[in-house]
């Protein structure tokens, strides 16, 4: 009869684990104040097809503005689409990041029980070295001031 009572102890405490499990965090949400169940949509800007295993960030905005410790990533499906629920209501800073596209950043402010952002990533624009003529500046003035006609 010890064996059963010790397998009997074990199914309840597995029990008063799972319903803490499940009690808690609809209390904290209550304490917390409103939670937002969020869709992010991850496509190229230039044709709208999904960008697949885009890294989205998340970092919640403390006061002034100011990125507040801790985050969380998410990656992108196949389809470019990844979720998350009970995103408490407040600014939120969204980074998007994936290779061959341009970085994506910005501050949202969650206010709605469900909210889809879409994120369109461009391509990597030019990049310009100071060492090279890019044909954009201006030729040097080869005239010395003493040699321009007066106006």
């Amino acid at each position: 009869m010890t064996d059963m009572k010790k397998c009997f102890s074990m199914v309840s405490a597995v029990i008063v684990l799972l319903g803490v499990g499940l009690v808690g965090p609809a209390a904290a949400q209550g304490d917390d104040g409103p939670m937002s169940d969020l869709r992010f949509v991850v496509v190229r800007d230039y044709n709208g097809k999904p960008v697949r295993n885009a890294a989205v960030v998340l970092h919640p905005v403390g006061k002034k503005g100011k990125q507040a410790k801790g985050g969380l990533e998410l990656k992108t499906d196949n389809e470019g689409r990844t979720s998350i629920d009970g995103i408490p209501y407040g600014p939120l800073r969204v980074q998007v990041l994936a290779p061959g596209f341009q970085t994506f950043g910005e501050d949202y402010q969650i206010d709605k029980p469900e909210l889809e952002i879409t994120v369109k990533l461009k391509r990597p624009g030019g990049q310009y070295s100071v060492y090279e003529n890019h044909g954009d500046a201006k030729p040097p003035d080869d005239k010395k001031p003493a040699e321009q006609k007066p106006q």
